[in-house]
């Protein structure tokens, strides 16, 4: 292995444990303590090398400190994979020139390094005891200096271990709570549809049993007209249905990958009127100018025709939507308002209205996702959505896209 690939091996095995940005370790100070003791030396380091500098990480004897590598004893014998024990260094080719050794930083003489492998065999620092004057060590004092080694790396293996175990812990503590909320909203949506599908079905129900009781019955023909209504009804119950149906699957579907094109929002606000034409009967409605803007043209038609709709449903008694489209840029964004002549909207309201579900008036038909979608395609856009109070005493919808 060359030896650039090496430091770089090292340099991310010690970034692993954190040693270097966070406090000297207690546990770690007092294992340089025992390593001190066990060689009957007054100094003692662990030594961690990155690719330029040696780091005194947790020392006995001396104050800890940084060295450039090329200064560093250990640095020398980094890679011999056994350890190195020297009675005199200023007696020893590799060291007598050193620093450490002459006297310009230090003036050791006995020095005795441990090499600190990882379990991936990497070799990331030393264990190093030394002293200013000469001396030996006996086999079992080589015995026990090269176990502390080796316990010195079980401990960054042990808070590293714990760390990850922690994060993890943490990361399904938040998966777990994301579960019960996502279980929570997703019980109260299967109620709500349930009870939203129930009364068109009950309206479909009820005229089809009506029916046959008209046609079945022997005592008198049929009234056409009678049927004609029960008829219609039907189909009135059928088309609610499909709508909420439609509504289920938007918001479900919702949340791929958006196209990314040039949208008029003059022409898409024409295509949302002529697809509104028969709910928007006998109403007022004014468009400005509108903006040409990055995004979905489905979605972001999507968007409009849900707050025209609206608009277009929540009128005053005995009144006709007066409803007015216009765009104005703001800073960095531009800012299309739908503004409305109708009931208006309780400021406490007006955020819980784009939650899933969430209804204002109960006596007018919708499956309450038509604002949870709009929010999802805005905010995907990278845009806001909100409501406010129109000038009239209505409701002004608004979303802001990116210029």
């Amino acid at each position: 292995m060359i030896e650039l690939e090496r430091d770089e091996l090292r340099v991310a095995e010690i970034g692993k444990y954190r040693v270097l940005i966070d406090p000297p370790r207690k546990d770690l100070m007092a294992l340089v303590e025992v390593a001190a003791q066990v060689a009957g030396v007054p100094m003692a380091t662990i030594n961690l090398i990155t690719d330029t500098e040696q780091h005194q990480v947790a020392v006995h004897g001396f104050d800890a400190s940084v060295c450039s590598r090329e200064d560093s004893m250990c640095n020398l014998v980094l890679h011999l994979g056994h350890p190195v024990i020297v009675p005199d260094a200023s007696k020893d080719d590799r060291f007598k020139d050193n620093p450490f050794v002459t006297g310009v930083i230090g003036d050791v003489r006995f020095y005795a390094s441990h090499q600190l492998v990882t379990p991936d065999d990497v070799v990331i620092g030393t264990l190093c005891v030394f002293d200013v004057v000469p001396r030996t060590l006996s086999t079992e004092q080589e015995r026990a200096l090269t176990g502390l080694a080796d316990r010195i790396v079980d401990l960054l293996e042990l808070e590293l271990r714990t760390r990850e175990l922690s994060s993890s812990l943490t990361e399904l503590q938040l998966a777990q709570a994301e579960l019960k909320r996502s279980n929570e909203q997703l019980a109260a949506f299967a109620g709500q549809v349930s009870h939203d599908l129930r009364n068109p079905l009950t309206a479909v129900s009820m005229s089809l049993k009506m029916i046959g009781e008209s046609v079945e019955g022997d005592d008198a023909e049929p009234d056409a007209a009678e049927i004609g209504w029960l008829v219609k009804r039907a189909i009135g119950g059928s088309d609610r249905m499909q709508s909420l149906i439609d509504d289920l699957l938007s918001f479900a579907r919702l949340g791929g990958e958006l196209q990314r094109v040039d949208v008029d929002l003059t022409r898409v606000a024409g295509d949302v009127l002529e697809d509104l034409s028969l709910a928007l009967q006998g109403a007022t409605v004014d468009v400005e100018v509108l903006p040409v803007v990055t995004g979905d043209p489905v979605q972001l038609r999507a968007v409009l025709q849900n707050l025209v709709a609206n608009a277009a449903k929540f009128t005053r008694p005995g009144e006709k939507a007066q409803i007015a489209i216009t765009a104005q840029h703001v800073g960095d964004v531009w800012r299309v308002e739908v503004s409305d002549h109708g009931l208006g909207i309780a400021p406490e309201d007006r955020d819980r209205v784009f939650q899933p579900l969430a209804r204002v008036d109960d006596e007018v038909d919708g499956s309450g996702i038509g604002l949870t979608t709009c929010r999802r395609i805005v905010e995907a856009h990278g845009g806001r959505i909100g409501l406010t109070a129109s000038p009239s005493g209505g409701t002004t919808a608004w979303f802001e896209l990116p210029d």
